[in-house]
């Protein structure tokens, strides 16, 4: 895989917590975001990022809505009862291949902050990640 960017370090010191399935996209975007600055965590599925969440507080999570087992909706909502440690106010990004309105509501109301559709372009990545932390100054 080839591409250039303009790295920023927009996402200097930022733990993002990646939950997607399929290999090619989350090597893809672990290296966009750490490119950037963010220190990434990338799991394979919900049960994995359950795991990783017992030592990790990430700044903000990106997640696939078509996980294997539990999907994506599921542990959002999990993820914001976990509210113990801090996983209510944690920025979330739902990453998906289905674009329409119906898709993007759903997330929302999951408890994702935000809907991406995929691909996403290194550039927009970034900028969606770096506008949602600013908007989530808690």
């Amino acid at each position: 895989m080839s591409f250039l960017m303009q790295t920023s370090g927009t996402l200097t010191g930022l733990d993002i917590l990646l939950v997607e399935d399929d290999d090619d996209t989350r090597f893809f975007l672990t290296t966009v975001l750490e490119m950037d600055g963010a220190t990434v965590v990338a799991v394979i599925s919900a049960a994995d990022a359950r795991n990783v969440l017992s030592e990790l507080q990430p700044d903000v999570l990106i997640s696939d809505i078509g996980l294997p087992g539990e999907d994506g909706y599921t542990f959002i909502s999990k993820f914001r009862a976990l509210k113990a440690n801090n996983c209510g106010r944690v920025p979330a990004i739902a990453l998906t291949a289905f674009a329409d309105s119906e898709a993007r509501i759903r997330a929302l109301e999951a408890g994702f902050d935000t809907h991406v559709s995929k691909p996403i372009a290194p550039e927009e990545l970034i900028e969606i990640v770096a506008n949602l932390v600013a908007s989530c100054n808690w």
